[in-house]
């Protein structure tokens, strides 16, 4: 325990950093970003204490055997994957945002790491992530029993419950109101992620039960078998339109950014070449050469 109040130190002591040194570091010009990077850091840091907090809790050696069954199958809930796919995101984002501070934006690597990172975000995290927060919420306000037994309570606080539950859907809506993407990155891959992870869980939640006859989540136990499948049918659906929902909530906050079919503006170097060469382009009788007859309306178009 005193490692983990060394690590609230810490935590404690990089958010007054943040907050004291924010006229040193911001810059209008890079507002976005410097926002940007300041989320994904306390994102990241605060996900790692909470894993490290996880990781720390007596669950084997308790008396109760619904506690001792959140460590043994600590690997099968569907919170710890998706608290998982939000740090591999943070990760990517951290590391784009300061090859960006770096202005290696443009290189091979970072264009990389921002592929994935979207591509993580979209196809895994948001649909994930919102199925995990509403889902568990709205049970959870019915019948806390059927989600999160009072029993947890001795070995879980309530923070942490939030920090898992809560705390990570805000995150989705915080990024989405600092990053646009109004597009997939690639809906192939993306979809392909979602539909691999949510079937892959599936296998395991089911393999469990019919192994053990154990509900990992006591809801499913007082349904019937048709509304079991019902209630599979939903969970999938209700994640994958959430993923295909979150593109038109984007282009809805940021805007819809323009087409490359848009009218190109010459740059000034551009714009010298074409006047230095519009002599010898010219034929016998004044007019422009096919070479050049091309150019010719984007140059009369362009602001000098």
């Amino acid at each position: 325990m005193e490692e983990l109040w060394r690590d609230s130190n810490i935590f404690y002591n990089v958010l007054c950093f943040l907050i004291t040194e924010n006229e040193k570091l911001f810059d209008r010009s890079d507002a976005r970003l410097y926002w940007r990077t300041v989320f994904h850091l306390l994102g990241l840091l605060h996900h790692g204490y909470i894993g490290l907090y996880a990781v720390s809790l007596d669950l084997l050696s308790h008396p109760r055997p619904e506690i001792r069954n959140l460590y043994t199958y600590r690997s099968a809930y569907l919170t710890g994957w998706n608290f998982s796919f939000q740090i591999m995101f943070l990760s990517l984002s951290v590391l784009y945002d300061m090859l960006e501070w770096l202005e290696h934006s443009g290189g091979r690597l970072a264009q990389r790491v921002r592929y994935w990172r979207d591509i993580i975000f979209c196809g895994m995290v948001v649909p994930f992530t919102m199925f995990v927060t509403h889902m568990f919420w709205t049970v959870y306000a019915i019948d806390r029993e059927l989600v999160f037994p009072k029993v947890f309570d001795e070995v879980v606080p309530w923070w942490f419950n939030h920090c898992v539950h809560t705390n990570t859907g805000v995150m989705i809506l915080v990024e989405t109101l600092l990053q646009p993407r109004p597009y997939p990155t690639c809906r192939l891959i993306e979809e392909l992620l979602y539909w691999v992870i949510a079937v892959a869980y599936a296998v395991v939640f089911y393999t469990i039960f019919f192994s053990t006859n154990l509900w990992l989540y006591a809801v499913f136990g007082v349904m019937t078998w048709w509304q079991v499948c019902l209630y599979q049918l939903y969970i999938w659906l209700s994640s994958y339109l959430v993923y295909r929902l979150q593109f038109p909530l984007n282009r809805l906050i940021h805007g819809t950014p323009g087409t490359p079919c848009e009218e190109k503006t010459l740059s000034q170097q551009e714009i010298n070449k074409v006047m230095s060469e519009e002599d010898k382009a010219k034929d016998g009788d004044g007019t422009w050469s096919l070479k050049f007859r091309s150019i010719k309306p984007g140059f009369e178009g362009t602001r000098l």
